[in-house]
């Protein structure tokens, strides 16, 4: 064994971008999800209680839009209550598996290829205006991205020594954004809203069903591309050491063992940052499910506006990934974070003074506000910095043979508040019938979060003792 004393800790850059890849299949379903599902929800809804064509809801009364919100976040929540269940589940099964290709590959792979196919069923399903069989392929393509993504999402501190791991989430965090990108890039020249805006016979095959064949094809690819160069049994073996300095230098009150349960420290930690998270996921989830109906409904612009905002928002938030882990190491993961949550809400509360504007004839759409492209842009790098430090925070706390059912903790509080927040503000919805609702929900909901990470968790440093410092501390082989 190698003496600690001459071992450092170096982050491998190359690996963690071919890990990256499986945040780059999760991040393009969810935007292509996001984007796409709540309008074609909207859509359905809308005019199956009213009894209007899909033209006709261009220029419907934004009553009519809202009061369908509800409906919209029901079947939205009863999605993430499956991944509220299951998550935690393939979480602690995959800490459990051993097989020849290792522990959490099995889940990631079965888990992409079902996926996969299913995904592009979902704008099939609408487009023949088929609501049931519709809502059936998004569980069942939730059930399964649910075995993916818990095991892709511990593969990163299986092989990461903790005082690495914010780096190494930026990392991966940035490549997801890429995917992202993409799915938005697609939606930008295959506008949802000329499709939903049209009548029901000019409404073509293919426009919205490429978005979502695009995605599946490159979420196997990404999978492939991961197995081909991930060993996770080799590497198991390889880190061995640095793992083990890794717990030692770790930025936790107490020494976690794998035979004793949390110390009553680490357990009050692990509750504020889930509590605290459990808060501002409800606040971005609101954001990110209400925010195409948002643009095409209340502001009335064309839907590619929402693709080029998302983009900017990426570009903010690759920025706050890239410069995140090195910001933790001078001020530490809490203040990061804090700091993360103030930027987001000023955003928030500058989104609360945009209205709609003028129609621009050229297009017949209403002209899209400047002002949220900056808006996005400061959210993206707010949240980019609390993302980046917080799952490595709750991962902290755990022996490394726990990692997937602690990331079930941080997935279970992510998505119980995913649950919990489409149907609370579609009921603010049906009850303001005002669009201007959304931005003053969200910012209520992270100036919580924000009081419950401030108060209840502490700012520990990792320890430097052996760590490598400054550009010493990545290996680009």
């Amino acid at each position: 064994m190698t003496s600690e004393p001459n071992l450092k800790l170096k982050l491998n850059l190359k690996r963690t971008f071919l890990i990256g890849f499986a945040f780059f299949g999760i991040l393009l379903l969810w935007q292509v999800y996001d984007s796409w599902c709540p309008t074609f929800l909207t859509d359905i809804f809308a005019r199956r209680m009213y009894g209007i064509s899909s033209a006709e809801l261009k220029t419907a009364a934004e009553d009519r839009i809202l009061n369908v919100q509800w409906i919209v976040g029901i079947i939205m929540a009863c999605d993430n209550l499956a991944a509220l269940i299951l998550l935690p589940i393939f979480g602690n099964l995959s800490d459990k598996t051993r097989t020849p290709i290792g522990k959490r590959m099995p889940f990631i792979l079965t888990g992409t290829m079902v996926s996969a196919i299913a995904f592009p069923f979902i704008p099939l399903l609408f487009h023949y205006n088929n609501i049931v069989g519709m809502i059936a392929i998004m569980i069942v393509v939730l059930i399964f991205m649910m075995m993916y993504r818990n095991p892709a999402v511990a593969l990163m501190p299986d092989i990461t020594p903790k005082p690495l791991r914010a780096k190494a989430n930026g990392i991966i965090n940035i490549m997801g954004y890429l995917g992202g990108a993409f799915a938005t890039v697609l939606g930008i020249f295959l506008k949802l809203s000329d499709y939903i805006n049209a009548p029901d016979e000019a409404r073509k095959l293919w426009i919205i069903e490429i978005p979502f064949i695009a995605a599946s094809v490159l979420m196997v690819i990404s999978a492939l591309v991961l197995f081909f160069t991930v060993r996770e049994n080799e590497l198991a073996v390889k880190l061995k050491d640095e793992m083990e300095l890794g717990e030692k230098l770790a930025a936790i009150e107490d020494p976690v063992d794998d035979n004793a349960p949390l110390s009553a420290a680490n357990r009050r930690m692990l509750f504020a940052i889930l509590g605290a998270e459990f808060l501002w996921f409800m606040a971005d989830n609101a954001i990110g499910t209400y925010i195409g109906n948002y643009v095409i409904y209340y502001l009335k612009s064309a839907s590619s506006s929402t693709m080029i905002m998302t983009i900017v928002g990426g570009l903010g938030s690759v920025i706050g990934f890239a410069t995140a882990g090195f910001i933790a190491d001078k001020i530490g993961r809490k203040w990061t974070v804090t700091s993360g949550l103030c930027i987001t809400v000023a955003g928030l509360l500058l989104m609360c003074f945009v209205r709609p504007m003028a129609l621009n004839e050229a297009t017949g759409y209403n002209a899209f506000p400047p002002l949220l492209y900056l808006i996005w842009a400061i959210k993206g790098f707010g949240m980019a910095l609390v993302h980046n430090c917080s799952f490595p925070m709750v991962v902290e706390l755990c022996p490394n043979s726990r990692i997937g059912k602690f990331t079930g903790y941080y997935y279970a509080a992510s998505m119980s508040a995913q649950t919990a927040t489409p149907v609370l503000l579609g009921l603010v919805f049906k009850v303001t019938l005002a669009w201007r609702a959304l931005p003053v929900y969200a910012a209520v909901l992270f100036a919580l979060s924000f009081a419950v990470f401030f108060i209840f968790v502490k700012n520990i440093k990792a320890k430097k003792l052996g760590n490598a410092v400054g550009l010493e501390a990545i290996d680009g082989d």
